[in-house]
Formats: structure tokens, C-alpha cells, sequence
């Protein structure tokens, strides 16, 4: 069941790309605007993330995991009738909001459901769901718009969400710990990922409103951090980040998804573009990573109940970045069978990578901050994601286009380096389970 509600969350942030020249058409809305429908949920998630987290270890995981799916479920439907484009924008925040509590709050909830050996099998699995989700989200897409409208996609998650509620009984109901949640902390909060989402989106066409605004983001974290420097479990994880394990999983995450979001942009440009292939092959050649991340998901997580996490994430960054430099580096071949070669073994680090880097930050954390801990797992890869964006954008304005992907790939091998060395840096910290 849990994993179901990931499934809903993964496919509904990859799905609503491919239809927006549809809800476009539909709606008379202006292609630009129609962005708004993918950032508004991101922006959501981004805002609910931390605060979701601090109220599951307040009011009980199982009961703020619920209501999330709720009102996911909700606002689902609500995108399925929206008549308008402001209407389905509301609704997708009101939908990325409920996200944020499914992902900040299901790996807690997980972590009191099975036992403590079987919890890196267990986050294998759920990296492996979560890799076919994500490649299965444009397919999925097309296959919904060959036979039905945009609103449709939005429609099939109404009965999932129900059946979910309708199974919350079997999740164990676990007591909150009583403490105090501070308005002016959630605003801090929520103005810090609003000015620095908007600031990203801007940055590489108005840099310096962009800068503003990113600046305005860290001095937001400021403010939050000082607001809450005498509570014991503050909003931000200050607590956890003081964990050297827990510090340098967050900052390799970072660094791991940052490369993943810049190779991900660049990699169809430089099918398309470089390699000279048609928009059905690239999506061709695209499936490899994603099928060698479903592979490697489930074994690295059988492998990190038994070899040191340090070992095994330094060992994924270090073949994720072999991949992508392969496929950058290597002479323009029409076969693409270099690119094959390179981003399948990008798959296989990157399956590798995130397994026993997920399995150190979650079980470095206490049980009872476990709320936190996931939800700064979120925060931490749609920040990497959010930085990997702000970067392909300034190189695609900085740079001629037969050279962009290329420099993009480069760039996202050295980021897969940084992840690679954070986590060897963190061996000594570590014991096997």
C-alpha cells in the first residue's frame, strides 16, 4: 500500500510534461503557461516536504500520511474537472501538497512496518518502484492520450487513492511526541522554497532579479534557523545534519541528483541533435538507464545489509560518473553504441548509488525523527533536481547547441564524481548491520 501511493506521486510528477501541448489546446491557455501546471506541483512538494515531516512525529505518521493521500486524492479529481488553467494550477499545488506528505512521511511509516534487517531490501524495492515509475510515466502518458483526454490522467488516480484510505487501517497507529509548531516558522519555510524556486526558474534569463531572489531564499533560512535554535527537533533537521553519516548522505544526494537532472536534459538533445536521431529512437535509447536502475535497485539493496554503504555508494557515484563521461566524451557514433554502453552503466551506479545512500540517511536518523529524515530525502533530491535545471539552463544560454550536451554530461560525471568521494568520506562512520 505504501508503495502504491509512491507510484501515484512518481507517475503524476512525470506524466503531466507529455500532456501539456494537449491541456494547452484544450484550455486556449498559452504553451508558457502551461508550465505552471508541472512547476506548481513541484513548488508544492518542495513547500509541504519539511513541514509534513515535523507534523507526522507531532500528530502520529500514519494519520498525516493519510490526510495527504486525501487530499492528493482530492485535488486529483479536481484537475480531472478543472475548466480553466488558474482552476487545474490550484489544483495541482493542492495535489503536490498532498505529495509532500506521502513523501515525507512513507519511509517512516515503513520503517515501523518492517523489521530492521530486512529495511535496505526493503528501500531496494522501493528505489526500484520508483525507477519504474519514472520511466513508465511518459508511456503511461501516451498510452492514456491515445485512447482518452488530458483529464484522464488525472482521473485514474481517484480510485488508487480510495483503495489506499481505504487500507490505511493495516498501518500501525503510531503515538506523536508533543511539541510545538510555530506559524512564523512555516512561513519562514514556505517564502524560503518560493523565493528560491522562482529565483531557479529565472536565473538563467534574468540573473540578477534571479540572484535577488535567491538571496531573499537564504536569508528566509536564516530567519528559520534562528526562530528555531532553541527547539531540540527543529523543522530543519539541524539536529540530523549535526550527524556526520546523516550530513554527508544529504550532501551526496545533492550532488548525485544534480548530475541526474543535467544528464537527463541533456541526453534527448544529444540524441536528437548530435547522433541526428528521430524523437522514437532517442526515447528508444533513453530506457537503458532506467532498466539498469530497476536491475541494480534491488541488489545493492540486499548488498548494503552486508557491505559497508560507504563502499557501495562510492562504487555507484564512481560508475555513474564513468557512464556519463563515456557518453559525453566519446567521438560522435550514429549506432549510439558508446552512449548504450555509457548510460547503461550510469544506470547500474546510479541503482547502486541510491539504495544504501537512502538505507545510511534514513537509519542514521532516530526513530522518532524518522519523519524528518524522509523529508529531507525529498528535499535534498528535488533540490539536486532543482540545481541540475538552474545549470542546463545556463549552459544552453551560454553555449552553442552542438556542444551543450556534451559539456551538460561532463558536468554531471563530475557532480557523480563529488557524490562518489562525499560518501568514501564517510566510512569511518560506518559499521555493517
Amino acid at each position: 500500500m505504501l508503495l502504491t501511493t509512491l507510484v501515484l506521486v512518481v507517475l503524476d510528477g512525470a506524466i503531466a510534461n507529455v500532456a501539456l501541448p494537449s491541456i494547452a489546446a484544450s484550455l486556449g491557455a498559452d504553451a508558457s503557461d502551461t508550465v505552471w501546471v508541472v512547476s506548481s506541483y513541484q513548488l508544492a512538494v518542495l513547500v509541504a516536504l519539511l513541514p509534513c515531516g515535523a507534523l507526522g512525529e507531532i500528530h502520529g505518521p500514519r494519520r498525516v500520511f493519510l490526510i495527504g493521500v486525501a487530499l492528493f486524492t482530492v485535488a486529483s479529481a479536481a484537475c480531472a474537472l478543472a475548466g480553466n488553467l488558474p482552476v487545474l494550477v490550484a489544483s495541482r499545488f493542492a495535489q503536490g501538497l498532498g505529495a509532500g506528505a506521502i513523501m515525507a512521511l512513507g519511509m517512516m511509516n515503513l520503517r515501523f512496518a518492517v523489521p530492521h534487517r530486512l529495511f535496505g531490501t526493503i528501500i531496494g524495492l522501493n528505489a526500484m518502484i520508483i525507477a519504474i515509475s519514472s520511466a513508465a510515466g511518459p508511456g503511461v502518458a501516451g498510452a492514456i492520450l491515445s485512447v482518452a483526454d488530458w483529464p484522464w490522467l488525472f482521473a485514474v488516480n481517484v480510485p488508487l487513492g480510495l483503495i489506499v484510505l481505504l487500507c490505511g487501517g493495516f498501518l500501525g497507529h503510531l503515538p506523536g511526541v508533543k511539541r510545538h509548531l510555530n506559524a512564523a516558522v512555516l512561513v519562514a519555510n514556505t517564502l524560503m522554497f518560493i523565493l528560491f524556486f522562482s529565483g531557479a526558474d529565472r536565473i538563467a534569463s534574468e540573473p540578477i532579479s534571479g540572484s535577488i531572489l535567491i538571496v531573499g531564499s537564504i536569508l528566509c533560512l536564516r530567519v528559520l534557523l534562528r526562530l528555531e535554535r532553541k527547539n531540540e527537533t527543529p523543522i530543519v533537521p539541524t539536529d540530523l545534519l549535526a550527524r556526520p553519516a546523516f550530513r554527508l548522505a544529504i550532501i551526496a544526494s545533492v550532488s548525485c541528483f544534480t548530475g541526474q537532472m543535467l544528464s537527463y536534459v541533456a541526453l534527448p538533445f544529444y540524441l536528437q541533435h548530435t547522433l541526428h536521431m528521430s524523437p522514437v529512437l532517442a526515447g528508444l535509447y533513453m530506457v537503458p538507464w532506467p532498466a539498469a536502475t530497476i536491475v541494480a535497485a534491488p541488489i545493492s539493496g540486499w548488498l548494503a545489509n552486508r557491505v559497508k554503504t560507504a563502499w557501495l555508494c562510492a562504487s555507484g557515484g564512481g560508475l555513474l560518473a564513468a557512464g556519463l563521461l563515456v557518453a559525453g566524451l566519446s567521438p560522435s557514433d550514429p549506432r549510439g553504441i558508446a552512449f548504450l554502453a555509457g548510460t547503461v552503466l550510469a544506470g547500474i551506479g546510479f541503482g547502486l548509488f541510491q539504495t544504501p545512500n537512502n538505507r545510511t540517511l534514513l537509519l542514521s536518523a532516530p526513530k522518532a525523527r524518522s519523519g524528518a529524515a524522509g523529508a529531507m530525502q525529498g528535499t535534498a533530491r528535488l533540490l539536486g533536481q532543482t540545481f541540475g535545471g538552474i545549470s542546463m539552463s545556463i549552459i544552453f544560454q551560454t553555449m552553442p547547441l552542438s556542444s551543450a550536451p556534451n559539456i551538460a554530461l561532463v558536468l554531471a560525471g563530475i557532480c557523480a564524481i563529488v557524490s562518489g568521494l562525499v560518501s568514501l568520506s564517510r566510512v569511518r562512520f560506518e559499521v555493517v548491520e
